[in-house]
């Protein structure tokens, strides 16, 4: 089995994969998936028992054949690390510099490419070609743009749909936390609802926007969208065409697969 372990600033993905499996769909082989809080306090064996009691639940244990990760947390990267070592036995493919990942990087500073983005891309590519842009709803709103020759050109950041909120909210003494789901009307007719439409209508008109501007440069080209707030935007973003909640587990598979066979060499 694989275990692939995707980790945000906010959120941890955990996926278990089938080994040797076809890997034409994101979620081809997947086995389990489960997302947790990210604690960057939590320690190597913390993670063990936390991982352990989940892989648990479906019927499996941390015996696994092969982890790969990758982490915007160094913190989290370093305990995943000691935890793997001592409770797996296995050498991880951690997506970070000095790691094949089949795609070429064109950014100016190749190293400054989050590992989550790197992940994405290379699922996108592999599953619709390019050009193509990932859009992934996180802590933050991560635009990643694929070229039709598989290259990683660049893209865009943005703050996230709940960090918005929650800084609004830390500032406007008047309003107060509402649940994310999309509102009756585009007009709404209570704080509430308004707070709604400015959430979901108002992101889907950034991505919508900022997807216009890259086909301006890029001519048409696929919107994939992922992350946790993708099923809510998704549906009112008109640009946006497939929605792939697995994509960064799917890259971080292929990644594997990858490095696997070159150390196979």
């Amino acid at each position: 089995m694989l275990l692939t372990i995707d980790v945000g600033n906010t959120q941890t993905v955990v996926g278990l994969y089938e080994d040797d499996c076809d890997a034409a769909t994101a979620e081809t082989g997947l086995v389990e998936h489960w997302r947790i809080a990210t604690d960057d306090a939590r320690t190597a064996d913390e993670h063990a028992v936390v991982i352990g009691n989940l892989l648990q639940s479906a019927g499996y244990d941390l015996d696994v054949g092969g982890v790969s990760v990758c982490s915007g947390v160094p913190r989290v990267l370093a305990s995943l690390r000691e935890m793997i070592d001592r409770y797996t036995g296995v050498d991880p493919v951690v997506i970070e510099p000095g790691v094949r990942t089949g795609m070429p990087i064109l950014y100016d500073n190749p190293k400054e490419v989050g590992a989550d983005r790197i992940a994405n891309a290379v699922a996108a590519y592999a599953l619709y070609g390019g050009p193509s842009v990932v859009v992934d709803f996180g802590t933050g709103n991560n635009f990643d743009v694929i070229s039709a020759d598989g290259e990683f050109i660049g893209g865009a950041i943005a703050p996230g749909i709940e960090v918005s909120l929650d800084a609004l909210f830390g500032r406007a003494a008047a309003l107060r936390s509402v649940e994310l789901v999309e509102p009756r009307s585009v007009i709404g007719k209570s704080t509430v609802e308004s707070l709604q439409s400015g959430a979901v209508y108002g992101f889907a008109a950034q991505i919508d926007g900022m997807v216009g501007r890259f086909r301006n440069e890029l001519g048409d080209c696929t919107v994939i969208a992922t992350g946790g707030l993708a099923p809510l935007i998704s549906p009112v973003a008109e640009s946006i065409q497939h929605v792939e909640p697995f994509l960064t587990l799917h890259g971080l598979r292929l990644v594997f697969n990858l490095n696997r066979e070159e150390r196979s060499k």
